[in-house]
């Protein structure tokens, strides 16, 4: 364990973002804050920082409780960090999630859908909408 990491490894280290390219571009865009500031991907944090990161349309909050050098599986992951996020923010990931239905389920030995099918599935859903 480190004393130090820089914010988009550690973020791409405990799984937040899938590449360490993904987690800078987020620093770059603004989308990583530090106590209200938005910080450059080589800013450094160490444990009891608490950090918030705008992802896919949420706000996430996340507590640094552990630095990792490498990569790790996701249980180990998940223990150098503590999930801050608002109840009204998972909640809205839970609607958004809930409310795409799904995924589609066809008969067996149904096949592909035709391009005609495919149009009347997506008037369906658009009555729906």
């Amino acid at each position: 364990m480190a004393e130090k990491s820089r914010v988009d490894k550690w973020l791409w280290t405990v799984r937040i973002f899938k590449s360490r390219t993904l987690a800078a571009d987020a620093c770059k865009e603004g989308k990583v804050k530090i106590g209200g500031q938005a910080v450059k991907a080589s800013h450094m944090i160490q444990t009891g920082d608490q950090i918030q990161v705008r992802k896919n349309g949420f706000d996430l909050q996340f507590k640094v409780l552990g630095l990792l050098k490498t990569r790790v599986g996701a249980p180990q992951a998940q223990t150098c960090y503590e999930d801050l996020t608002p109840e009204e923010e998972l909640n809205k990931y839970k609607d958004w999630f809930i409310g795409k239905g799904g995924p589609e389920q066809r008969e067996k030995g149904a096949g592909r859908p035709t391009k005609r099918d495919r149009r009347t599935i997506d008037r369906f859903k658009t009555d729906w909408d």
